[in-house]
């Protein structure tokens, strides 16, 4: 079987759940399982429904609540037609008058945790779902509309739910039966607790969901289809030569991802590497385009892309007294754990230790708990410029070249990952631009 998971840019409207449907019917013969985002934007539009609510904004957030009414309506108005769209319209209301149930309960209590944030934004991926599987049997199309919140079990981690693996894969075997010839269709990004309570996978995390589904189901191959043609040498909007790479390795994808590379969601990558399944990205828009593909064995060497992440805070602990002390990293990472606050990059020194996050949520804690350790520093808006690629240190030559294009350009940090597979330099972030641009004129414009 194969997987196809679909963004919400590639089903934004009729026309474009359309394209999405005919791709998945030239694929019939491979028992496909679609897993969907929500429609484009439509995550942020449930958020602020949220928000408007527990301000006591009923008026405001009903007035959001219409105008996704109206647009989901409208493109089942022009994806279906006669009983097949009354049976859709019927199923769309059901689910927007519990929306406006749920709604009107935040108004009341004043109030949105993370678990009702979590139960209001899981109606986008329902709602886009009725539409889908709707208009695969207006084609005619044998198609099953499954609820992945009974597959996929997670912890109560609300809006960054973790799955189980064990359970969910155990459920997903049992009850999810690809077969040639019929269409199954599913949400990505939500699923639910033990207790059956709804959870979120975190934003990005209908690609989760996706490799979960085909590492468990042991698909052929996962598609992951987008609005761009696969993953980029750079960002096109920052640097419009950028070019898409054919083939890649799952550490090179693994990297750009967690590097500011958004057309792959980080979190895909490991089940997929477990399953040994290749990935393939490619275009809603252009699916006759080659895409990029994502797999192990990929012959490999050499610069493949470069990446950015803005917004990243450095973090400096100096303690000549404890620095050499056994247990004293390990205290300091202790710090970040608690918080839940991952780290980036690390450099170290006799003196001090440089750390880069890139999440201030809980700053002012983290930096209360640093100073019992020492002296603390911080610079914030920086930026990482990220080279990635196979075994860039074996060829002196390819660093001499960074170093030599970035003159210049202040360097705060230099990192070099365990694997060889990236390069990390932290800069300005007024730079960002003018470095990736430097890099990628140096290794891809040829």
């Amino acid at each position: 079987m194969k997987l196809l998971k679909f963004g919400g840019t590639s089903i934004r409207n009729a026309e474009w759940m359309n394209r999405a449907l005919d791709i998945a019917v030239a694929q019939l013969d491979s028992a496909p399982l679609l897993v969907c985002s929500a429609m484009d934007d439509t995550t942020d539009v449930l958020l602020a429904v949220s928000r408007y609510a527990s301000e006591g904004d009923a008026q405001e957030a009903e007035s959001r609540i219409e105008a996704l009414r109206q647009r989901h309506f409208e493109a089942a108005r022009k994806l279906l037609s006669e009983q097949t769209l009354t049976e859709c319209e019927e199923r769309l209301s059901g689910l927007f008058t519990d929306l406006s149930s749920v709604m009107a309960g935040l108004f009341l209590l004043r109030e949105c945790t993370k678990r009702s944030s979590d139960l209001i934004q899981s109606f986008g991926e329902r709602l886009a779902t009725v539409l889908l599987s709707a208009g695969a049997r207006e084609r005619g199309i044998p198609c099953q509309l499954l609820d992945a919140r009974q597959f996929i079990k997670t912890s109560d981690d609300f809006s960054r739910a973790v799955p189980i693996e064990n359970l969910t894969f155990r459920l997903i075997r049992a009850k999810v039966k690809p077969k040639a010839g019929r269409l199954l269709v599913t949400q990505g990004f939500i699923g639910s607790t033990e207790q059956g309570i709804a959870t979120t996978l975190g934003r990005g995390g209908s690609d989760y969901s996706a490799s979960i589904f085909g590492a468990a189901l042991k698909a052929e191959e996962i598609q992951i289809w987008t609005d761009v043609d696969g993953i980029m040498t750079a960002d096109p909007r920052m640097v419009p030569a950028a070019s898409t790479v054919r083939e890649m390795t799952y550490k090179e994808a693994a990297e750009l991802a967690y590097f500011g590379a958004r057309v792959v969601h980080p979190s895909t990558i490991q089940p997929a590497v477990n399953a040994d399944i290749p990935i393939c990205v490619r275009n809603t828009g252009n699916p006759e385009g080659q895409g990029t593909r994502i797999a192990a064995g990929v012959p490999s060497e050499g610069p493949k892309a470069v990446a950015y992440k803005q917004q990243v805070t450095v973090l400096n602990v100096s303690s000549g007294r404890m620095l050499m002390a056994y247990g004293f990293l390990r205290s300091i990472f202790e710090i970040f754990e608690r918080h839940k606050t991952p780290v980036d990059l690390v450099a170290t020194s006799e003196v001090s230790v440089s750390m880069t996050i890139d999440s201030r949520e809980s700053l002012g804690e983290i930096l209360e708990e640093l100073e019992r350790l020492g002296t603390v520093g911080q610079e914030k808006d920086v930026a990482i410029v990220c080279l990635v690629g196979q075994d860039l240190w074996k060829n002196s030559s390819i660093i001499a070249r960074v170093f030599g294009n970035l003159q210049g350009i202040p360097i705060r940090m230099i990192s070099l990952g365990s694997s060889d597979t990236n390069l990390s330099l932290v800069v300005p972030q007024e730079s960002t631009e003018e470095a990736v641009r430097r890099l990628h004129r140096e290794f891809f414009e040829l």
